[in-house]
């Protein structure tokens, strides 16, 4: 993949999560009877973008330190380590899948 076709897939991905971000913020704020601008979607979305980047660079590293090419569910775990609430879902939803799987 090249630079412009890099440039075009992450501008896509953007402006779908701006979408979506969009769309939830509207949902609670209806819920909440508030109003909320465009340009905190807008700000509201860049914080999400720069936690996916620093998330996804995060999961390569893990990874690439365990000798592995692909991300696996060991290295999701570790992500969410400092996030005890997170993690302990996502633990449970792995033991579930792993009991399912036997």
């Amino acid at each position: 993949m090249d630079a412009n076709e890099e440039v075009g897939l992450e501008e896509r991905l953007k402006s779908a999560l701006w979408l979506y971000i969009g769309r939830i913020v509207d949902e609670e704020t209806i819920k909440l009877g508030i109003n909320a601008t465009p340009q905190f979607i807008g700000a509201l979305t860049e914080m999400v973008w720069a936690q996916i980047e620093t998330a996804s660079q995060d999961l390569e590293s893990f990874a690439k330190h365990a000798g592995r090419s692909t991300i696996n569910v060991s290295d999701v775990l570790l992500l969410a380590r400092r996030n005890e609430g997170l993690e302990s879902i996502l633990r449970a939803f792995v033991d579930r899948e792993r009991e399912e799987e036997s």
